[in-house]
């Protein structure tokens, strides 16, 4: 099964240039059989650029987290410790493998999804859409 995740531009094409190993994200999906992320780049570029296999979901205190991650995190630890403001814990989505497309896609025609998620969707097989959190 996939999800769609929407990710800034800068951070999403770190993601297929190799500097970024780790998504970091809140909140994680609660589907365990998730194996893959399709990447949607936000505003301004709004279209699918690839997709990555996940090899493992990292979930730790914050302090933990940056020591795991820093070196492929893609972000300055200033950025990380912002963006988990009033946070605990964090997750970290670490890629193992990525394809990025030759012809960027769109979310409405190739995926069938009205409005980019606001955290992420499922996806089925046939990249159909399940559900939007």
């Amino acid at each position: 099964m996939k999800v769609v995740l929407s990710i800034k531009p800068e951070f999403a094409y770190k993601i297929f240039d190799g500097t970024k190993k780790f998504e970091f994200r809140k909140s994680i999906f609660k589907n365990s059989n998730i194996e893959t992320v399709v990447v949607y780049a936000s505003s301004p570029v709004k279209k699918v650029i690839g997709e990555f296999q996940i090899e493992r979901i990292l979930n730790y205190d914050l302090d933990t987290l940056w020591e795991l991650t820093k070196e492929y995190s893609g972000i300055s630890e200033d950025y990380f410790y912002e963006y988990f403001d009033n946070r605990e814990t964090g997750f970290a989505i670490q890629i193992k493998s990525k394809i990025k497309f030759k012809q960027p896609k769109s979310l409405q025609e190739d995926y069938k999804i009205i409005t980019p998620p606001q955290s992420f969707a499922y996806l089925s097989n046939q990249d159909k859409l399940e559900a939007v959190i």
